[in-house]
């Protein structure tokens, strides 16, 4: 979705003074009783009906939420009331009163997603139902923790001026997606230490609550592209999925049931970590690691290497980049072909999810030389997962940190991300 215009910012406003006032908080707060607990979770649960399975009239969400119709009223009541619910057209045709579909309001509340990368930073602004409403990039070639922090205080300014008195309050807080090592592995990035070290001693989380007026959340970055996916994506369809994340440096997530399983330390699933080869295979005896050969850090050095600027669109298939990026393809895919093989050993996976920050045309370019790579490898014993192309793309990361704030503040579980009210 493209990013507002001078006349969207104009309509954003005017649509937001319009909106019931929430007392600067955009949350369904706990009400402080027993009864105003179950109340608040079952109008979460309303919520989230209407989130995963779209616009639907009372009897259909009293049927799918196995609550009363007369409680599904009183709680659409209030959340028409409360701004985070509008009605649809009547439909007609059926025996008794037209049906009145309720959907989610997109006004009822708003989440910023910031993706901290080792060579980009993108900020989201999405609505209530997820929508992406503004974008902005900024590129860097490693960020200086200051200047970082100093941009991102610029960006949430130029937030709440967009939003203008009436939407800002229903912000319901930003959501920060970051490497856990951003100072790592500094010899590949040609990073010096004394830089990465001032990374190694900054709570990220923490420097931004202290210029926030909002809650702030944090997220292995990686995890929070497998977030937006698991949302918004392919991973609906999927119950358990290994996601990999090709940026500067490739990386992953893992889904168990429906659920993102983040770990004892929130690492599950650092793909890019997995070696190449048993120990003492590399030059100074320790194993390559996938990252080494399968992330756009490396293509990007090739190209540099061969006198070519970056080029992450089509062109990176053409000439004179393409006969550069399918060296990269002939190293990358076997690699991770061998990665995702030692998943499956341990995994029972429905199938493995793959996407980037490059254009499409790279991507199945990849996926066509991943494919090709697994049917060289022996299966015996394990079922070779399928591969799927990610649905979301280059905003995954950021996409993923808007949703934290989001599923934390309506989703009716806690925790985070679960897909099937059913299940």
């Amino acid at each position: 979705m493209p990013a507002l215009t001078a006349d969207g910012d104009s309509r954003l406003e005017a649509d937001a003074e319009a909106m019931p006032a929430r007392g600067g908080d955009a949350r369904l707060s706990t009400r402080g009783s027993n009864q105003g607990g179950l109340r608040q979770y079952n109008e979460r649960v309303v919520l989230q009906a209407v989130r995963l399975h779209g616009a639907m009239p009372g009897a259909d969400l009293a049927r799918l939420t196995g609550l009363t119709a007369q409680t599904v009223s009183l709680i659409s009541k209030r959340l028409l009331d409360e701004g985070y619910l509008r009605k649809g057209a009547p439909v007609r045709g059926k025996v008794g009163q037209p049906s009145v579909p309720l959907s989610l309001n997109p006004l009822g509340a708003y989440a910023v997603g910031i993706k901290v990368g080792r060579r980009q930073m993108d900020t989201l602004l999405v609505d209530f139902t997820g929508a992406v409403q503004a974008r902005w990039s900024w590129n860097y070639d490693f960020p200086d923790p200051d200047e970082l922090l100093a941009e991102i205080g610029r960006r949430l300014a130029g937030i709440r001026r967009k939003l203008g008195p009436g939407a800002r309050e229903r912000v319901c807080g930003v959501g920060i997606a970051a490497p856990l090592a951003l100072g790592g592995w500094q010899s590949l990035l040609g990073v010096s230490p004394a830089l990465a070290a001032r990374w190694a001693g900054l709570d990220l989380r923490e420097a931004v609550a202290q210029r926030c007026e909002w809650p702030v959340l944090a997220m292995k970055d990686t995890a929070a592209a497998c977030v937006a996916e698991l949302v918004a994506g392919r991973g609906r369809s999927l119950h358990s999925f290994l996601y990999v994340f090709v940026d500067t440096f490739i990386g992953g997530g893992l889904v168990i049931d429906s659920h993102l399983r983040t770990g004892a330390t929130g690492n599950a699933g650092a793909v890019g970590s997995m070696p190449l080869g048993p120990a003492g295979t590399g030059p100074q005896g320790a194993a390559g690691q996938l990252l080494s050969v399968a992330s756009l850090n490396t293509l990007q050095q090739a190209w540099a290497a061969a006198g070519l600027a970056p080029a992450l669109g089509e062109q990176s298939l053409q000439a004179p980049w393409r006969g550069v990026t399918e060296a990269w393809l002939a190293q990358a895919a076997p690699a991770l072909a061998h990665a995702i093989q030692g998943a499956a050993c341990l995994l029972d996976l429905d199938g493995v999810i793959i996407d980037g920050v490059f254009d499409r045309a790279l991507l199945a370019a990849l996926m066509r030389a991943t494919e090709a790579a697994m049917r060289a490898h022996s299966w015996e014993g394990v079922t070779r997962p399928p591969l799927f192309e990610g649905a979301v793309g280059a905003d995954a990361g950021a996409l993923g940190g808007a949703l934290l704030p989001l599923h934390a503040n309506f989703a009716p579980d806690r925790e985070l991300f679960l897909k099937d009210l059913t299940a």
